[in-house]
């Protein structure tokens, strides 16, 4: 199958190489000249033969929307357009929308698997109209894991970003669990040796998980995190699933306070939030602020 790409950041310059190694035609696109495979949206269509399918990788929000009314130009009626970003899910609403008009089909893709995913495999949680997403499936049989697992066609439009925003929303209480143990452990005068009590949580026992191992990880590059400072970022889709589930009325008190303990972290310098941002660090390759 052929397939435009648009971004080709730290996803999707190795969601390029997946899909390629699937033994799949990507043409890419990135503003850097170093990484692209063509100088502008225009010559990324030309090269693409119709029906088109383009995925956009790009950050949510002013810059998916940029791209999305420049394809809207240059697309026809028949191609695709998937937006995998971490966009809102109301977003994906306008932009079916907008497309529609043009007769130009739009899928939504939440895609989780970080700076791992390249070896591992994307999770991916899709949003559209069935025709559209079948007609994709090529793509996302080459993105996800190996198995029978790791990609679901979560409804219509929206729902595939809905899914993944609170994806990541289960993601901020997780991480901050962990974070919460780790201190009261580094804190307790009885125990010496924390991050050897984490690595035996790895097998047997009920909190094991890929969060863990990257718990782990971290604390082996630095057992007392004592070069990052305790702060940490929020991507927004925290912020976005306390929102939502202020709409519906659904109560979230961990996820809730997961989000406002990173906006804590800002405050001071929080040891929780040096654990929180050393996983950010190992699953996403998020950037860390080091002391000093």
């Amino acid at each position: 199958m052929q397939l435009g790409l648009i971004g080709l950041g730290k996803m999707g310059g190795n969601m390029r190489e997946r899909i390629r190694r699937a033994g799949h035609q990507v043409i890419g696109y990135d503003r850097n000249p170093e990484l692209t495979d063509v100088k502008d949206l225009a010559e990324l269509v030309e090269k693409l033969d119709a029906p088109r399918t383009i995925w956009v990788m790009v950050p949510a929000g002013t810059a998916t929307q940029v791209v999305v009314d420049e394809l809207k130009d240059l697309l026809s009626p028949g191609d695709i357009v998937v937006d995998g970003g971490n966009s809102r899910w109301t977003d994906d609403e306008k932009h079916a929308a907008e497309l529609a008009i043009k007769g130009i089909g739009f899928v939504d893709a939440g895609v989780s698997g970080g700076v791992w995913g390249l070896e591992n495999g994307y999770a991916l949680m899709v949003g559209g109209d069935k025709e559209n997403v079948d007609r994709l499936k090529p793509i996302f049989d080459a993105l996800k894991p190996d198995g029978p697992y790791g990609y679901v066609h979560a409804g219509r439009v929206g729902a595939g970003h809905f899914a993944k925003m609170v994806h990541n929303g289960i993601e901020y209480a997780m991480m901050q669990a962990y974070a919460e143990g780790w201190e009261l452990l580094e804190k307790a005068n009885s125990v010496d040796n924390v991050r050897e009590i984490f690595r035996s949580w790895q097998e047997g026992t009920v909190i094991r998980s890929w969060l863990l191992d990257l718990a782990v990880n971290a604390l082996d590059d630095d057992e007392h995190l004592d070069e990052l400072r305790g702060y940490a970022e929020d991507s927004g889709e925290g912020r976005w699933t306390v929102e939502a589930a202020i709409d519906n009325s659904v109560p979230l008190p961990a996820i809730t306070a997961s989000l406002f303990a990173r906006f804590a972290s800002r405050q001071d310098d929080s040891p929780q939030m040096k654990m929180i941002a050393a996983l950010r660090n190992q699953f996403g390759g998020h950037a860390v602020e080091k002391k000093g």
